[in-house]
């Protein structure tokens, strides 16, 4: 049931707090509305309880076990957003002068150098908001340090099969054109094929490490020497850092640039549209370009870096320091850590994925890669179980929502049919683990007795087996008054 179906004429909630009319006197008489919005009349309990009703429909972190792969859904301690949220950092205006700022701005300066030491690069921004826009960034610094070499005949990025689909996608917005390097079986980049693609017209190539199949790239010194001495630079794709914290370090693998996910890997919540930040960290080399602003310090006081302090930077990607409390709840989410802490993320979520990678072995379930230690996730492929039972990978993830399991990743990466790509993480107790193992084997059993069961599942939710072709071709999302009489 809509809101709107709630309302009624005359209906509405009392405020709570003295509220003032609003002076419209300097806004254009053509943009003022002539008739009132047509807002739904309820009380504050229908609201409240109309709002609280939605939410426990909700799949989310705080309700349930939610292994999508390579994006990290993990628990957010609600420590970092309690202090992310003390007074002085929420009534601190982002137009407040450098001066007034001292305390937010220590702290963004800190959380710069914790990024710095954690991942081996010579200086961070936090300026961009996503990690779309932290890739951006990233092959628009390696764009910059071509131009300012004069080398322009470097218009190609190297973009292994497996990677997410805004690498390329982010290498073409820049300008380049980009070539795939397919993987091996075994789950490496195929070096033959990287040294065959490798030349002068090479700007770069973007990887990330563990990959996408869930596993360590094992020849990752001998790609970088190898694109080093081309003259490219490497590009570290971040999302899959939770795997590797405190253990290996992108720098000291010898990445150029990296862009973090401080909204999925250090404390905000992932999903939902935002909000997020891409930090970018880079090698010396590319110091120069990084975007703007950047927090320095200088005589036991912080400032913004200017296009004055930094001529050759790529520039600015949004008006302000970046999405402030995401970068908060990461300088706290750190803080808490520390070093140790950070490691011992890894560890778990490394444990996690392998025991859950065991127990698919020992319960019949097909693996992609069986012969690989798993990094922070694996991936099942139900190849088997569409020939043979005629129920697919989707089928699988459909019904996990009646059991109560968000579904992995499905279908990705495209290199595996019928793929289920799942990532535990740290925050998840062997109960939690064994449960959704228990739920897949359940799935597996009723797809021989009962197919129709999991080929037309969700079967407990508001929201049924959608058409999701014509779901997305014809969405609507606005609601209308019905026509009266």
């Amino acid at each position: 049931m809509l809101i709107h179906e709630h309302s009624r004429p005359g209906r509405k909630g009392a405020p709570q707090a003295p509220t003032s009319k609003a002076d419209l006197s300097d806004i254009p008489q053509n943009l003022l509305r002539k008739d009132s919005a047509a807002l739904p009349e309820v009380s504050e309990l229908q609201a409240v309880r109309h709002y609280t009703r939605l939410s426990k429909k909700n799949f989310s972190i705080d309700t349930h076990f939610y292994p999508l792969g390579s994006c990290t859904m993990k628990y957010n301690p609600r420590a970092c957003n309690s202090l992310a949220m003390l007074p002085g950092f929420l009534s601190l205006h982002p137009l407040t002068p450098d001066q007034h700022s001292q305390g937010f701005l220590a702290c963004m300066h800190e959380l710069q150098a914790m990024l710095c030491e954690a991942m081996g690069m010579a200086a961070f921004s936090l300026a961009p908001m996503a990690g779309a826009q932290g890739e951006f960034a990233g092959i628009k610094m390696i764009s910059a340090y071509h131009q300012a070499n004069n080398d322009d005949d470097r218009r190609e990025i190297l973009v292994p099969d497996a990677a997410h689909g805004t690498n390329p996608a982010t290498a073409t917005m820049c300008g380049y054109s980009v070539r795939e390097i397919p993987t091996l079986e075994n789950g490496d980049v195929d070096f033959e094929a990287l040294q065959q693609a490798v030349g002068p017209h090479t700007a770069g190539l973007m990887l990330t490490n563990p990959s996408t199949l869930g596993v360590f790239e094992r020849q990752i010194e001998k790609i970088a020497a190898i694109v080093h001495d081309a003259g490219g630079l490497l590009y570290y794709d971040g999302a899959n850092l939770n795997a590797i914290l405190g253990k290996i370090r992108p720098g000291d693998m010898g990445f150029d640039v990296i862009h973090t996910n401080l909204h999925k890997t250090f404390s905000t919540p992932h999903g939902g549209g935002g909000p997020g930040s891409g930090a970018v960290g880079v090698a010396e080399r590319l110091k120069p370009f990084l975007p703007l602003p950047i927090v320095a310090e200088g005589n036991g006081s912080y400032r913004c870096l200017s296009e004055q302090d930094a001529p050759q930077s790529i520039g600015r990607l949004s008006a302000f320091l970046g999405n402030a409390g995401v970068l908060l709840r990461a300088y706290i989410y750190m803080r808490l850590l520390g070093k140790s802490g950070m490691e011992r993320v890894a560890e778990f979520a490394t444990l996690n994925a392998n025991y859950m990678m065991a127990e698919a072995k020992r319960r019949g379930f097909q693996l992609a890669i069986p012969d690989r230690r798993a990094s922070h996730e694996f991936i099942i492929t139900m190849k088997r179980e569409a020939s043979e039972l005629h129920v697919t990978a989707m089928d699988f993830a459909k019904r996990l929502l009646d059991l109560g399991y968000h579904a992995p990743t499905t279908y990705f990466p495209l290199l595996v049919p019928e793929c289920l790509l799942i990532e535990p993480t740290e925050s998840e107790a062997k109960e939690a683990l064994d449960g959704f193992m228990d739920a897949l084997e359940q799935i597996r059993e009723e797809a021989k007795t009962s197919p129709e069961l999991v080929t037309t599942a969700p079967h407990t939710l508001p929201v049924k087996r959608l058409d999701e072709v014509s779901a997305a071709r014809n969405l609507d999302l606005r609601w209308k008054a019905e026509a009266t009489a």
